[in-house]
């Protein structure tokens, strides 16, 4: 499978992708933070998905919007992430924790674009030095 780069800024529709996420947070299940968070990303066979938290009682088992927008990925046909946006439930954007932010550069294309608080960066600013599957790869190679 060939590696695709990501549009430009430009090319990225974000009003639709900012949309789609909060449309996303608003079934989002927070009974005990009352954060609500929605995620949505361009897909590299353009499909825009999304996903939201989901909460447990637990704390520990809670499951972030990154997770399930992961899942639905997988689950609708697979593909690489080329832009990612994420929302409070407010519409702010927020960034994606550390945790979320490698789960993301697990299944980006190189240079996958992320709407964030200080404007738009590529994955590898926001996960400079980032160990993960081509990693692994160059590693298998020798």
């Amino acid at each position: 499978m060939s590696e695709q780069q990501p549009p430009s800024s430009g090319g990225i529709d974000w009003g639709s992708l900012r949309e789609a996420a909060l449309k996303a947070m608003e079934k989002a299940y927070v009974p005990y933070s009352k954060f609500p968070v929605g995620v949505a990303a361009i897909v590299t066979d353009g499909r825009i998905i999304a996903g939201c938290n989901v909460e447990n009682a637990s704390y520990g088992l809670t499951l972030c919007a990154e997770c399930a927008l992961v899942s639905t990925l997988h689950l609708t046909g697979g593909g690489q992430l080329v832009a990612f946006t994420c929302v409070d439930g407010d519409g702010n954007t927020l960034m994606p924790c550390g945790r979320c932010r490698q789960l993301l550069f697990e299944h980006a294309v190189p240079g996958m674009l992320l709407e964030t608080v200080s404007g738009i960066r590529t994955i590898d600013e926001v996960l400079p030095d980032a160990f993960g599957p081509r990693t692994l790869s160059a590693y298998g190679e020798r």
